[in-house]
């Protein structure tokens, strides 16, 4: 798609140590997945886990729970951390704006807000349909904070991009919470708007994995050029990149997996702003990399925070999106005033 460009050692690293990085991330993301499955009211070893994985006995309580609840929310919190995490990644490279992820620049709560709209007007809509007004609602969201940014004085920049993103996004979630309230749905929206697993179960795993497997796809295949759209536009350019189709492209892949995760997860914030500044200081620059390692590293803070929110406040369950966003505000302040001091 696009002229190869070398990228000095500085910005992307040895291909051996991206390996190791992968597959030690692999291997704590196993550990973490074992863990979280073996947790819960009914005590779990972890050799019953692999039991009931490999030689399922549907006599067994045990292997029924795991099958049946455990395991889908731990497939579920896999699939949606690393839809996330690789949506932001695509944001903050497309847009070169090291504080672009899907909470802040509209998308998630503009999926929310058609959400709210079905739950509202269309209570007996089924899952599917509320899947697909997810992604209509991230469309829309990601549309208007383009819109918005791109009217400003100057055009679209990165620091008008984020403004417009945190504008609309308050915006959008104001509405959602007025729908809410005026047509008594608050208590059905609250969990889109805490973000939790606990409803994850086959069926809505088996609706959103071909949709995110296309996005994961384009992602990957868009990989080699966000990394030199990343290094400017005007770089780009000249190597002959088509800027335009490639952020259409990047834009179709983000709405794609947000609108899956918030359609099934509610509003998990954050991942997609830590994940992607951790990958590429353990990768570089390099978004062949990036992308794969921001999935694994995106799945394992997404299954981390499943299992620490279940543990905060045993035996009642914490919303996920509140653990995430204690690792995930800080994180966000530190970016905030690194670059207010130009850096």
């Amino acid at each position: 798609m696009v002229n190869k460009i070398p990228l000095t050692s500085k910005q992307v690293r040895a291909k051996p140590m991206v390996v190791i990085i992968m597959v030690v991330g692999m291997l704590l993301l196993v550990c973490a997945s074992v863990i979280s499955i073996s947790l819960g009211a009914a005590s779990i070893t972890p050799a019953a886990v692999w039991q009931a994985i490999v030689d399922y006995d549907n006599s067994f309580t045990d292997h029924q729970i795991i099958r049946e609840i455990r395991l889908p929310r731990v497939v579920g919190a896999v699939l949606i951390g690393s839809f996330l995490a690789v949506s932001g990644a695509l944001m903050q490279g497309m847009t070169r704006n090291p504080l672009a992820e899907p909470s802040i620049i509209g998308i998630t709560d503009g999926a929310a807000l058609a959400l709210a709209i079905m739950f509202a007007f269309f209570p007996a809509v089924s899952y599917t349909g509320s899947l697909f007004a997810a992604f209509i609602g991230a469309g829309a969201g990601t549309a208007l904070v383009f819109l918005v940014g791109s009217l400003a004085k100057g055009g679209l920049t990165p620091a008008k991009l984020a403004l417009a993103g945190v504008t609309i996004a308050a915006f959008l979630s104001a509405i959602s919470s007025g729908i809410a309230i005026y047509f008594d749905v608050a208590q059905d929206l609250s969990f889109w708007f805490a973000g939790g697993l606990a409803n994850i179960d086959w069926q809505r795993i088996q609706l959103m994995l071909p949709i995110v497997i296309i996005g994961m796809l384009i992602a990957l295949w868009l990989a080699r050029s966000i990394t030199i759209l990343s290094l400017g536009k005007d770089v780009a350019q000249g190597l002959g990149q088509r800027t335009g189709m490639v952020r259409t492209m990047g834009i179709i892949a983000v709405m794609l997996m947000t609108g899956a995760a918030v359609a099934v997860a509610g509003t998990i914030g954050f991942i997609g702003l830590v994940i992607p500044h951790i990958t590429r200081a353990l990768v570089g620059l390099d978004y062949r990399y990036i992308v794969p390692c921001s999935a694994i590293l995106g799945s394992l803070l997404l299954v981390v925070a499943d299992i620490l929110a279940r543990l905060v406040n045993a035996p009642y369950e914490t919303p996920v999106g509140a653990i995430t966003a204690l690792v995930g505000v800080p994180f966000f302040l530190y970016l905030a005033r690194r670059e207010g001091r130009g850096i």
